[in-house]
């Protein structure tokens, strides 16, 4: 098995204008991954990752923003150009697919074919701009708070210059993510958000194994992770990726039989197929849109330390 998948690889690079694409796409990932270490201007990185570490401790990983952190490759944490990512994208994307169902002119403009879809693509960076605008204001105003990082000063220098620069940098980092990906779209091979997101999670790996290293090593000094743990994990890993590929790849036959016809003197017709009807149709669409709908409303409760806000961030927080 192993070895039809390195020779198929091997015939990928065989076909030039196939060995171009991917070697385009895996040009435009290697930006990407650069661009998630350029910081944002006026952070004090020190701060940050003593922050960071702190969260990391207390909530095991589990806290709103390290979803955030996680879908944007790491470089939240780093808070670089490219700390939103692409879910703004994402999001519009999701946003206009919901009203082109219920606004009958963005229906009627969705099945105008080709230029319907370019008009529709348009609205949608646009969409994508202002959720960026938005978001990055809220996490300027979310870094100038010290008494969120338990009284650490992230900020170098607090006001309105660091909030106009925060949101130039982090709107423009995000639509050159979205430039990005449509080249890969247009250019590479797959499709480019989904792409731009399976790096990003990629990235955190080496970390990830280094953890890992340290929780089984005994001369490390952490907090050992049992055998029997381990065994449970892997196992629960790999169901987890089984069932969902299955449903993902999983469709329902409905069977489709063709009525014979005389032509001429020949009987022709009467084939039988199918028409395949996915289980899981909405995908990851599904996922990603509820990701956003709890992370909006974390976000806000993010800048009361106290209160009802507070305890509903933390209730809809893994871990």
């Amino acid at each position: 098995m192993i070895a039809q998948f390195l020779q198929g690889l091997t015939n990928c690079f065989k076909i030039e204008e196939l060995r171009n694409k991917i070697l385009f796409t895996l040009g435009i990932l290697a930006v990407y991954r650069l661009g998630c270490y350029i910081p944002t201007p006026g952070i004090n990185g020190v701060a940050l990752n003593e922050f960071f570490a702190r969260m990391n401790d207390t909530t095991g990983g589990g806290n709103v923003f390290s979803i955030m952190n996680m879908f944007s490759g790491g470089a939240l944490g780093k808070l670089t150009v490219f700390s939103l990512g692409v879910m703004p994208y994402i999001s519009s994307s999701i946003i206009m697919q919901l009203l082109t169902a219920v606004i009958p002119s963005l229906e009627k403009l969705s099945k105008e074919g080709q230029a319907g879809y370019r008009k529709i693509n348009q609205f949608t960076r646009y969409g994508t701009v202002l959720l960026a605008l938005v978001q990055s204001f809220f996490i300027a105003l979310w870094l100038e708070s010290p008494s969120t990082f338990g009284g650490l000063q992230i900020v170098n220098d607090p006001g309105w210059g660091f909030r106009f620069t925060s949101v130039i940098t982090l709107t423009a980092g995000t639509v050159f993510l979205m430039w990005l990906g449509e080249r890969i779209q247009e250019r590479g091979v797959g499709n480019g958000m989904s792409l731009i997101i399976t790096a990003g999670i990629i990235s955190a790996a080496p970390t990830a194994l280094h953890y890992l290293n340290l929780l089984l090593s005994p001369k490390s000094g952490a907090s050992q992770l049992q055998p029997v743990a381990l065994v449970l994990m892997v196992f629960f890993l790999v169901a987890v990726i089984i069932s969902t590929t299955m449903v993902s790849q999983g469709q329902r036959r409905i069977p489709v039989q063709y009525a014979r016809r005389m032509v001429g003197t020949q009987a022709t017709g009467g084939s039988s197929t199918f028409i395949p009807l996915k289980v899981d149709t909405a995908g990851i669409i599904a996922i990603i849109f509820a990701q956003s709908v709890i992370l909006f409303p974390a976000t806000i409760a993010s800048f009361w330390p106290q209160g009802p806000l507070q305890h509903a961030m933390t209730w809809i927080s893994r871990g």
